[in-house]
């Protein structure tokens, strides 16, 4: 939500916050798979909400992305309860909303445009119509800046993040090793996108002994698992009592394979309770599994969800701390159905009937 910028003000822009193509290239990366997952829940094209993000953060680098969090220049507005930062942009020391994470800032960018009156009309338009959407914000008031339409545009083609406009959460991660050749090399990158980086396996030396190479496998195999396993004591060190967002509901992650008895003894939770609050069939924990300590809520904390490949309605349960049944009503499914990948599960109030 700028002004017209000065050429001074550029050039002094570009020298304080280092502001490269690559910079945006890497913004890009980051944050195209939000884009894309609040376009599905919200009709909002991901190419219009990137390059709103690129041009409000400088690539990522200002201040208010930074300090704030905020990565589309939202200012706090009369309905505002949450954090705030004081900024300069159309007049001195604004106040601006601050977030707790990115996430929360493109969440609270697609509900600042579905609910307010003056931006009803984009909703209207042809969501891949990224030159109409830009010139509907300008229109709308979104920035003071005469030029805030072409300037989307430019980002928009120079990117080529229309392309984004025709893909889905299934499908960006694939996309954007399509742009980007060298994320091959990224390791968290290609775990999302569900590849392997391999990396060399640690060497295992063996005394020697006569046996056939079968054996001699099998060997390097025992002693390979035995020494990534930890004891159960070490496993109970690593524990840590987390408050999760949801209401601060106190859980756990298991850091390895053990039984549900362990974590029954050290808290002094029975295990009959910990297999109720849990939902739990068996008390066989797995690596990663989350374990509540106190009862789980009838609704999320947030609004949405947009299921994964492989999620299961348990999962989606455990990670947004609800009840699984209740999961189920909301959502309107049958109990024992899963979800689809790039399906929207409603965490807070119950799926509107079709």
């Amino acid at each position: 939500m700028k002004k017209v910028f000065s050429l001074g003000f550029v050039v002094i822009t570009l020298l304080v916050f280092g502001q490269t193509w690559n910079t945006e290239d890497e913004y890009i990366q980051d944050f195209a798979p939000l884009a894309v997952q609040e376009m599905e829940l919200f009709h909002i094209p991901a190419s219009i909400t990137l390059a709103q993000g690129l041009l409000e953060t400088a690539g990522g680098q200002s201040r208010l992305a930074q300090e704030g969090k905020n990565h589309f220049g939202i200012k706090c507005k009369e309905e505002w309860t949450g954090k705030t930062l004081r900024h300069t942009d159309d007049a001195p020391n604004e106040c601006f909303r601050a977030y707790d994470s990115v996430e929360e800032s493109y969440r609270d960018h697609s509900l600042f445009l579905a609910k307010r009156k003056y931006y009803k009309n984009l909703f209207t338009l042809d969501p891949k119509d990224y030159k109409a959407w830009a010139h509907g914000l300008k229109k709308a008031g979104y920035a003071t800046n005469p030029q805030y339409a072409p300037a989307l545009i430019n980002k928009i083609e120079k990117y080529k993040l229309y392309q984004f406009d025709q893909t889905t959460s299934a499908d960006v991660y694939a996309l954007l090793l399509n742009l980007y050749p060298d994320l091959n090399n990224n390791k968290d990158f290609m775990a999302k996108l569900g590849k392997e980086v391999k990396e060399p396996a640690p060497t295992i030396h063996v005394p020697y002994t006569q046996g056939s190479y079968a054996e001699r496998q099998e060997k390097v195999e025992k002693i390979r698992e035995e020494a990534q396993k930890m004891t159960t004591s070490e496993i109970l060190q690593k524990l840590m009592v987390k408050n999760h967002p949801n209401g601060g509901i106190k859980y756990i992650v298991i850091p390895q394979d053990i039984d549900l008895s362990y974590i029954s003894k050290k808290y002094k939770i029975s295990e009959r309770r910990l297999k109720r609050i849990n939902e739990l069939e068996n008390t066989h924990l797995k690596t990663n599994d989350i374990v509540f300590l106190d009862t789980k809520k009838s609704r999320g904390n947030a609004e949405y969800y947009t299921a994964k490949s492989g999620d299961t309605m348990y999962e989606i349960a455990q990670k947004f701390a609800i009840k699984l049944k209740r999961l189920y009503a909301l959502n309107r499914m049958s109990e024992g159905q899963q979800p689809s990948a790039s399906q929207v599960i409603y965490l807070k109030s119950k799926k509107p009937r079709s």
